[in-house]
């Protein structure tokens, strides 16, 4: 099978869900050798272009330019977006600006195309990032307007901020660089102001309708909503990702992750592969405890799982019906479908709020998704429990204690009351 010098990653919109062999081939190959979390880069920009379903030209042009940035990170750079950063992004404005002749095509084909005889979609041999022109049948060399290099950085910085929103990285060089750019005076590409940190997070009274909207459903219809109840519990508690409980290549969460220190006796969720490759271990509440204790007991399983043990996290209710864990039960969940999971239970709360008469906490659940559970438990462990940020900034496994400052929310009045009785003088009346 002849192969274009650069692979497209992703497919038309109603195919995109599938995969792809020839591709997931490449992505192994990556992961192993430069780049050590390729294939979660992979499933977030995946469901990053999935949510351009209902715009066509949308989906095309982030597709394009994020099919060229990722095999500059990958091909070219060896390196993780995670990793890119304002002097990064500028060796790619000149690797577009300039790029290598074999890889500009003067025609556009589709990225994919079927193969009768694999019976499969397969990339393209006539495929190239770069589209050039040609004039009266002559080749003109290549020109990269200012408009579409901004469009080009523009929609890398949506794709940053969406990783930043998903916690996958902490910066947007994309965006740095359009600040620092010739750009910088047009207001459309101004850094937009950071959305109010409490949004991120559900209330106390928003998440209690969350807690009692699953554990009632657990209850009406454990075959289904068990569990949905361990999941939601485990990801508030530990501040998991949901890319940390789903399975990917290189992946799959199973029961031996939680682990019993035999000299302590205290018990820890292990994450052996996080974002950019980092792995963390999660000090566990005994709260979540029993509740592992009681969703291993519905699935039949000791109370406490044993060392190693590889039984799946989260078992399928129905065979999957296609890609790598096709006809199997026993399989972990994918990214996809916990986030589509925990978004029904997110919905039905926000109904039972609304039944309620809490209109306005209803309309902000409704914006929140799977991945703001994680925040909300960050959130209510440093405002509420008063955690200590250094427990919580290693349990959520930030890099740096500003960052988890961010989530450290006081009002004005806590801040008078903890200021006015402060002395000018500690030692003052000692001795």
């Amino acid at each position: 099978m002849q192969l274009p010098p650069v692979l497209p990653l992703f497919d038309s919109i109603e195919f995109i869900q599938y995969g792809n062999s020839v591709v997931n081939q490449y992505i192994t190959q990556v992961s192993l050798s430069d780049v050590p979390d390729a294939g979660l880069v992979m499933e977030h920009a995946t469901d990053w272009l999935f949510e351009q379903k209902h715009s066509e030209n949308n989906y095309k042009a982030y597709r394009s330019e994020l099919t060229t940035f990722l095999h500059w990170c990958f091909d070219v750079a060896k390196m993780s977006p995670t990793q890119v950063l304002r002097k990064d992004m500028s060796r790619y404005v000149d690797y577009c600006l300039t790029p290598p002749l074999e890889l500009i095509g003067y025609f556009n084909v589709p990225q994919f195309k079927l193969d009768k005889l694999r019976d499969e979609r397969v990339p393209n041999s006539l495929w190239r990032p770069f589209v050039g022109k040609k004039q009266l049948g002559q080749i003109q060399p290549y020109v990269l307007s200012d408009n579409a290099l901004k469009t080009k950085i523009a929609i890398l910085s949506s794709f940053y901020s969406y990783l930043i929103s998903e916690e996958f990285c902490e910066r947007n060089p994309a965006q740095i660089w359009l600040n620092h750019s010739r750009f910088a005076q047009n207001k459309q590409y101004q850094r937009q102001t950071d959305e109010d940190e409490n949004s991120l997070a559900f209330t106390e009274l928003q998440w209690s309708y969350v807690m009692s909207t699953v554990t009632q459903l657990a209850t009406e219809f454990p075959e289904l909503h068990q569990r949905s109840l361990f999941l939601i519990s485990l990801v508030y508690s530990c501040y998991l990702r949901i890319s940390d409980v789903s399975a990917r290549v290189g992946y799959s969460p199973v029961m031996g992750q939680f682990r019993q220190n035999p000299q302590t006796g205290i018990w820890s969720f292990h994450i052996p592969l996080s974002k950019g490759g980092k792995k963390r271990s999660v000090a566990i509440s005994k709260a979540l405890l029993d509740g592992l204790v009681k969703y291993r007991q519905f699935l039949g399983l000791s109370d406490f799982p044993s060392q190693g043990e590889h039984h799946p996290l989260f078992v399928r209710h129905r065979a999957a019906g296609r890609g790598r864990d096709a006809g199997l039960v026993n399989a972990n969940l994918g990214i996809r479908q916990i986030r589509e999971d925990i978004q029904t239970i997110i919905n039905l709360a926000a109904d039972n709020a609304q039944t309620d008469g809490f209109n306005h906490d209803a309309e902000q659940m409704r914006k929140l998704t799977a991945h703001n559970i994680r925040h909300t438990g960050i959130t209510h462990d440093i405002n509420i429990n008063r955690r200590p940020l250094s427990h919580v900034q290693a349990d959520a496994g930030h890099e740096s204690i500003d960052t988890t400052s961010k989530y450290l929310h006081t009002t004005q009045i806590e801040r008078h009351e903890s200021a006015f009785n402060k002395p000018l003088d500690h030692l003052q009346g000692i001795g």
